[in-house]
């Protein structure tokens, strides 16, 4: 029924359309042109999350190294690798309506879950120097950054309003669960802003 106004029948408000979940994994890409929550879980990995402002297109990736020596695009698991990661995102952006000159970017992730000493040979390190180098020479402005340090991090990007929310996360299961999920990932390798932080 529709609500009174000035004694007049007003009519209702048009249905907000639900925001839909979607989850991805190491070499995952995905881009919304409606409203949906992209969510993932992060170890030594990036993810990258673009935004073009005026189409209200975003979308998200999450790779696991800068780069594979010999890699090829057509590779079916090429996108596990930034530099086919990121161009990925951006074509698919482009093909839904964005404009490549309007991109925003946001990333996270680059954790060192093994505890292991931060140096700049170590994966993470190499991949957050790759994004960084990545996002700079494209030109698109970085609104916000969430990367490095020892915890896992759960990312949840909202494609349609380019809102992030980051929850650092510890404790046996989380780094169990995530090393598996990196583990498998490294076996199969071939050989050639505004960010919101919440409490566990």
């Amino acid at each position: 029924m529709s609500p009174l106004a000035g004694g007049r029948l007003q009519p209702a408000a048009a249905p907000v359309a639900p925001e839909k979940e979607v989850t991805i994994y190491i070499g995952g890409v995905h881009v919304s042109p409606g409203p949906a929550v992209i969510k993932t879980l992060l170890g030594s990995c990036i993810s990258v999350c673009l935004f073009d402002p005026i189409r209200r297109v975003g979308g998200m990736n999450h790779f696991m190294l800068p780069r594979g020596a010999g890699s090829s695009g057509a590779d079916a698991d090429a996108t596990r690798f930034g530099v086919h990661a990121m161009d990925c995102l951006i074509g698919d952006m482009m093909k839904l309506g964005a404009d490549r000159r309007r991109l925003v970017a946001k990333f996270f992730g680059g954790a060192h879950v093994l505890n292991m000493k931060e140096s700049a040979a170590a994966v993470p390190q190499q991949n957050i120097a790759f994004i960084r180098e990545f996002l700079k020479g494209e030109g698109f402005p970085i609104l916000a950054e969430d990367v490095g340090g020892y915890h896992p991090r759960h990312v949840r990007f909202y494609s349609h309003t380019a809102r992030a929310m980051v929850k650092r996360v510890d404790g046996p299961h989380a780094r169990a669960r995530l090393l598996s999920q990196e583990d498998h990932r490294s076996a199969q390798v071939p050989s050639f802003g505004d960010v919101t932080l919440f409490d566990q």
